[in-house]
């Protein structure tokens, strides 16, 4: 049986080696301080925290609508990074603590905010609106390589190991 521990930890792993394979040094952090890796930045010559939450598959929006995936994560973000992971492509997203607070759709007493995004892509973004998978694209982990840790920035791989036009 898969439980909340299992995806986590699949979660914190899928970025660790995405990370180790574009030559950035991370090691995971076994205490729940709100900082689940810590990544080298070669470029900077600094290191990075990262909090990763994790998803197993997009769900229907409200139970029945439109299908999306969305993140819970505290206003009061230690970690530097957010990671956002969706185990069922092994895509991931990284964000800074300040991105992550400005894109997140929702805010609640309890100090949670959730970023979250429909699946379908939308060519055109217009303020207010919720975010769509398009909308996000900027923000895969390849994608943000360059301008996290300095180091060269590389074309997103599709499910089969393809690199994507982009």
């Amino acid at each position: 049986m898969t439980t909340t521990q299992h995806i986590g930890a699949a979660g914190e792993l899928l970025v660790q080696y995405r990370l180790v394979k574009l030559g950035i040094d991370t090691a995971r952090l076994t205490t729940d301080s709100g900082v689940d890796l810590v990544a080298y930045a070669p470029g900077s010559a600094s290191a990075m925290t990262i909090q990763v939450k994790t998803q197993t598959a997009p769900s229907p929006s409200g139970g029945r609508g439109a299908m999306s995936i969305g993140f819970f994560f505290p206003d009061d973000l230690r970690a530097q990074l957010l990671a956002v992971t969706l185990l069922s492509s092994d895509a991931v997203w990284l964000f800074t603590r300040d991105e992550a607070r400005a894109l997140a759709q929702q805010h609640n007493a309890k100090g949670m905010r959730q970023l979250y995004w429909y699946m379908e892509p939308r060519p055109v973004r217009v303020a207010s609106t919720p975010l769509h998978a398009g909308d996000v694209e900027p923000y895969l982990l390849e994608r943000r390589v360059a301008d996290l840790f300095g180091v060269p920035a590389v074309a997103p791989v599709d499910a089969v190991g393809i690199v994507e036009d982009g």
